[in-house]
């Protein structure tokens, strides 16, 4: 049986992923820190179409190399191997640039950015000595195209769409493929933040009048998790529905 990690599954995207390579016919690790009653439901859901041993929630802080470390261990008492990672989790602060905190900004770089490149390294070597595995990172839009009043936060989505770029031609040799996904603006719990009007604003910004669903950025991710995108590495994917044309 195929493997995978996901993190941030307890959020709307992150649990969409783990939901949909569950149908995809992975077991799926599903990573979460925060949001146990989320994922509690992520996982009474999947008992009800018989799917709940597919999932195994585990909780780890992505600001914490030994938390980690000590996660990954215990998947590798489950399984030997990942075949695929998914970095998901991340964190957004909508604040003036000179207004943010240090510790805001590293909080940020910290989960977004030193987190995903941790657990990274952790599943490299079981996939480099395979010669095979899929890691797909979760950007955002503004991570290319930058938006005011989240410079930290696109600053630390920038980071990783460079990330997935450079990893790409490093491990390509090794059979492995690393690409990355820049949601838009997606109907989760991050965009709350939003009034009615700024949605409906943001909704009359975007070519195909509406935001997006989780699930739809699920879809991709499980195309780039799959087979039919084996000849696909280092690309940088929106599923914005037009917004950033």
């Amino acid at each position: 049986m195929k493997t995978a990690i996901v993190t941030g599954a307890s959020g709307g995207i992150g649990g969409a992923i783990a939901e949909k390579l569950i149908d995809d016919g992975f077991f799926v690790f599903a990573q979460y820190n925060g949001g146990k009653n989320r994922i509690d439901s992520l996982v009474q859901k999947l008992k009800l179409s018989g799917k709940d041993q597919m999932i195994c929630p585990i909780r780890f802080e992505l600001t914490s190399t030994e938390s980690i470390k000590s996660a990954f261990i215990d998947v590798q008492k489950s399984y030997s191997h990942v075949d695929v990672l998914v970095n998901c989790a991340g964190v957004g602060l909508y604040k003036l640039i000179n207004e943010t905190t240090e510790e805001e900004w590293d909080k940020l770089f910290s989960i977004n950015v030193k987190g995903a490149q941790t657990l990274t390294a952790l599943t490299l070597d079981k996939m480099i000595e395979n010669k095979s595995g899929k890691i797909v990172n979760v950007s955002s839009i503004w991570g290319a195209v930058g938006a005011s009043m989240e410079v930290a936060y696109s600053a630390s989505k920038a980071a990783l769409i460079g990330y997935t770029k450079a990893l790409a031609k490093e491990v390509g040799p090794s059979g492995i493929n690393v690409n990355c996904v820049c949601p838009g603006v997606i109907d989760t719990n991050m965009n709350k933040i939003f009034t009615e009007q700024d949605i409906k604003e943001l909704e009359y910004s975007t070519p195909l009048g509406r935001i997006g669903k989780p699930f739809e950025v699920a879809e991709l991710v499980s195309f780039l998790c799959s087979e039919k995108s084996d000849f696909i590495t280092g690309q940088i994917i929106t599923v914005d529905g037009g917004f950033t044309l």
